[in-house]
């Protein structure tokens, strides 16, 4: 892969009330960097980047969804300096299987919308915050 090329990459938020009535959101924690983020991950040559969304959440959390719009969209460097574009989009829960710790995923939690940034490692992910609020209130 040259130093040109862009890493295009896919992820979403998956966002249920509590019985408080309350939005929580669902963070995965990643051993390798000791690290609570969105889930995502990269699209595999050929795939959409809503079918690499869905895929990529599913095998890290075991929750089957459903695509809904686009949330946000991310550029950065990633740790070997390339050029990444990761796209958000919000997620409907289709069917949840329980979730198998690995080397990749090792944790889950449902937090509440109002406290997620401080569980998110990287400050650039709250923009997908930002963005979710922006998109609930549009909504209710």
């Amino acid at each position: 892969m040259g130093k040109s090329e862009v890493i295009l990459a896919a992820g979403g938020v998956i966002c249920r009330l509590n019985d408080e009535h309350a939005y929580e959101v669902l963070l995965v924690h990643r051993p390798r960097y000791d690290d609570w983020s969105w889930p995502k991950g990269k699209c595999e040559p050929g795939e959409s980047l809503a079918d690499c969304a869905i895929r990529e959440v599913e095998e890290e959390t075991g929750i089957r969804t459903e695509v809904g719009p686009v949330l946000c969209v991310l550029t950065y460097l990633d740790q070997s300096r390339r050029t990444k574009t990761v796209t958000y989009f919000t997620l409907t829960i289709v069917a949840i299987s329980e979730h198998q710790p690995d080397d990749e995923i090792d944790r889950l939690a449902w937090v509440r919308l109002q406290d997620v940034d401080q569980w998110l490692t990287n400050s650039d992910d709250a923009q997908v915050t930002t963005a979710l609020v922006a998109h609930l209130k549009g909504h209710s």
